[in-house]
Formats: C-alpha cells, structure tokens, sequence
C-alpha cells in the first residue's frame, strides 16, 4: 500500500463537523459528502485537492461526534489517507471500518508542512517528505488491516468474506 500526493495540513481538534458539516448529512454518497469536505473549517478548502492528495492533521483529528460521514467525505474528496499527531477514538475506528487509512505520527507531523509532496508506505510503516528530505516511522498497517482496506471497508470485507467461506 503505497500513496503519494501533496499534503493538506489541518491544525489540532478538527472535529467531525468542520470535517463534513451536519447541513450536509442527508446522504451517505462519497462524492457529494467529498464536494463539501472540510467545509465547516474553510469554505471551498476541498477544491484545492486532486486526487490522491493526503490529508495531514494534528492532535486529536476526527474529535467530536462519531459520525460516519467524517471519514466518508474525505475518502470522497480524493484523500486515501491521513496522517496525524493523534486520532479521536471513535474516529479512528471508523475511519477503517469505512476503508480510509489513518497513520498516527505524534509529533513527527512537523516534518510536514502543508503543501508538501509525501509519499507513504503503509506496508513498511515509512512515511517520506520527498519535499524535504525526512522520513516519518509509523507503526506499519498490519495486513488483515490492509485487507479491509483494500476492500473498501469493512462492509465489503466481510460481505466478500461470507461470499467465500459460502461459495
């Protein structure tokens, strides 16, 4: 699992509702949820971002309720991955279920400046600034974790899973 693409630096706190704003919770749809990423932080923040682009965020990023729509909206918005100091509990465990990769760096993400050019190793646990020059240690992304990944989530890992085990 390899991703790279220009870092999108948020601060500390981010909570779910300027991640994807409650007025925009009438559907559950990646790519409408993706248009009205991180507005609640900015509006029009996410029509700097191509596809691909990584999201990087500081302390305690996803705080706030433990909507679902959170992690959606970024993976729509074209960010496969965050990379953070620290994760919300429950954002974290929703982020996987909905098949968004999140690395936690603790203050290593200051090697990261916004609008950088990052390259992540999921598989190794290697983050690279190629902007910079530095290298960010991560725990590595087990792989029963990048299966579910690969699958897009938890949903279509277990439905692929339960389609195996019954033929």
């Amino acid at each position: 699992m390899r991703y790279a693409g220009t870092a999108h630096k948020v601060g500390d706190h981010i909570d779910t509702d300027a991640i994807i704003p409650a007025r925009f919770l009438v559907t559950t749809d990646a790519q409408k949820l993706g248009e009205n990423c991180m507005e609640g932080l900015e509006h029009g923040w996410v029509a700097r971002v191509k596809s691909g682009d990584i999201m990087v965020g500081g302390r305690n990023f996803g705080c706030g309720s433990s909507r679902e729509h959170a992690p959606i909206a970024i993976l729509g918005a074209g960010m496969p991955v965050v990379v953070a100091h620290s994760f919300a509990r429950i954002f974290y465990r929703n982020g996987f279920n909905m098949g968004l990769l999140l690395l936690e760096v603790g203050d290593d993400v200051d090697k990261i400046a916004d609008g950088d050019d990052i390259e992540v190793d999921a598989a190794s646990g290697v983050i690279t600034n190629r902007t910079t020059g530095a290298t960010i240690p991560c725990a590595p992304v087990p792989q029963s974790m990048r299966e579910l990944l690969d699958t897009g989530g938890l949903v279509p890992y277990v439905r692929a899973r339960l389609e195996r085990e019954n033929g």
